[in-house]
């Protein structure tokens, strides 16, 4: 069989109001990365990410694959157009085509690719080159952890991204929380072979590690042995875990003990009535203070994540938050307007009941209200949304926020004044001096290395 030409994309997102150029070079694309690993032996593989340079249409390459999210999926149809008017075949695939194929218009690509590409892009190309190319594939059963391929870490080019030490321990995630595309059938919770991440440690040549798993300690009996293993090797490392990870009192302390410096964790909200609207079954309110307590002792930051908009919220839901985020010093903040995905069971719902407002999926990004709330208005909504990120982000609130842990400060300070209180600014001197540089500079200064 001849060797292909095959050309992988990354379309580009859009901006949300309190982002920089920073958030589109924060990491590379792992998806995208693993579907070289697969191929670049046999075939011919380029990779172009929009969001950090423009895709080149001048070529024509056998295959073009797309990897689309909901909101991108419209950008990812215009580039297909283009592609295939010149005899490309393009193959879509990624999380939304995954968790709502059957909402992908049709003749918008020419092949659907569902579920993981370690188990579906082999067949795929064994059928171009057969002349034999269907118009769906699909993983036919869940990976196991062998199974899985590392990214090809050696493929990136210097300076494009804040982290490339962005690494994967699992795939999915053991709960179904209604507005998570987890919820969806599609979607399997695995944990990968120990041998294979330190693998990946060693590629990315890094000390500084970036656990980008939906849920890090999903199966907290794996991640246990896994920090055990890597205890010798000193890492500084970050990763998202769920909150019934801080209630595992060895968990915190093999954490602490490995290298973890922060922690992303999804309260969602602090109202117990908007939480279990949504089977958020491992979160409970009454216990929140006790989990931040339980990280802060052990000089863990925490990244908490916000969800506004829940039907028990109301436009007090705000100001009790913005109290509560402070009174518990909690360190980075990340909030989104509750979005209804397709394929998920909180859009399904929210179809039945005739609340969905609009079916332009470039809105769909946590930024944008697509739904009708219950318990205030669009407009109370949007900006609520706004003003709770300049409230957190204040000269004020940033001092009333700093940690008791003295060796943690550094870092702090770093992501509170140059990523979001003046992004602007530090996106610029990362255009000057390069991404990449900028990315290791903040690690050495917040004492990571």
């Amino acid at each position: 069989m001849k060797s292909l030409y095959i050309k992988l994309i990354q379309p580009k997102m859009l901006r949300r109001p309190m982002d920089t150029d920073i958030k589109l070079h924060m990491a590379p694309p792992l998806g995208l990365l693993t579907i070289v690993s697969l191929l670049r032996n046999e075939h011919h593989v380029e990779l172009e990410n929009e969001n950090i340079q423009e895709i080149h249409y001048e070529d024509t390459p056998d295959i073009v694959g797309i990897s689309v999210t909901v909101d991108t999926l419209p950008r990812a149809i215009r580039i297909a157009q283009k592609f295939r008017k010149k005899g490309c075949k393009v193959i879509a695939g990624g999380i939304h085509i995954t968790t709502a194929s059957e909402t992908i218009p049709e003749n918008a690509f020419d092949v659907l690719c569902i579920g993981a590409a370690e188990g579906t892009w082999p067949q795929i190309i064994q059928d171009f080159q057969n002349h034999e190319l269907k118009s769906v594939y699909r993983c036919q059963k869940p990976l196991t952890g062998k199974q899985i391929i590392s990214p090809a870490y050696d493929f990136l080019k210097k300076g494009e991204y804040l982290y490339c030490n962005v690494i994967h321990t699992s795939r999915g995630c053991p709960f179904r929380c209604d507005f998570c595309y987890n919820s969806a059938a599609a979607h399997h919770y695995v944990n990968r072979e120990i041998k294979d991440v330190l693998a990946d440690i060693k590629a990315v040549r890094s000390r500084h590690i970036m656990f980008i798993d939906d849920n890090f300690a999903g199966n907290p009996k794996w991640t246990k042995q896994f920090l055990k293993t890597i205890m010798p090797m000193h890492l500084k490392w970050s990763a998202a875990v769920s909150i019934n990870a801080a209630y595992d009192e060895e968990l915190l302390d093999l954490m602490k003990q490995s290298g973890c410096q922060s922690l992303f964790i999804g309260f969602e909200s602090v109202n117990p009535v908007s939480v279990n609207g949504v089977h958020k079954i491992q979160n409970h309110t009454q216990d929140y203070e006790k989990a931040v307590k339980a990280i802060h002792a052990r000089g863990i930051m925490i990244n908490a994540s916000f969800v506004f908009g829940l039907d028990g919220d109301t436009p007090e839901t705000f100001r009790t938050t913005l109290e509560w985020i402070v009174k518990n010093k909690i360190e980075t903040v990340t909030s989104h307007i509750l979005t209804p995905y397709p394929g998920t069971a909180l859009y399904d719902r929210m179809k039945a009941e005739g609340r969905i407002l609009t079916d332009n999926l470039s809105l769909y990004n946590t930024a944008h209200v697509v739904y009708q709330p219950k318990g205030m208005t669009k407009k109370e909504l949007y900006q609520g949304y706004l003003q709770i990120y300049k409230d957190i982000y204040s000269l004020k609130n940033i001092m009333l926020r700093c940690p008791e842990a003295k060796d943690i400060r550094a870092a702090y300070f770093l992501f509170n004044f140059l990523y979001r209180k003046y992004g602007k600014f530090t996106d610029k001197l990362c255009q000057m001096v390069t991404y990449e540089k900028i990315g290791l500079l903040a690690e050495k200064l917040s004492g990571s290395i």
